[in-house]
């Protein structure tokens, strides 16, 4: 699936959550923003780049500038 987050996007929105499944993220676009992992520091989302996301963790976004457009395979 393919989902985007807008800049516009309150930060309270975007708070800690943890998913059912395994989730590998492919960033499409955007420019700032980053992942944080349970236990650990923010790191930069780059375009082209895949996040893998355990199921069960507790992850966030903390958001950069313009729009994020990842695409989400779970497993």
């Amino acid at each position: 699936m393919i989902r985007e987050f807008r800049d516009s996007t309150p930060t309270e929105e975007l708070e800690w959550h943890m998913d059912r499944r395994d989730r590998q993220v492919t960033v499409v676009e955007g420019a700032g923003w980053k992942l944080q992992l349970e236990n650990g520091l923010p790191f930069p989302m780059i375009a082209g780049s895949t996040y893998t996301i355990p199921k069960e963790s507790w992850h966030r976004l903390v958001k950069g500038h313009g729009n994020l457009k990842v695409l989400i395979r779970e497993s």
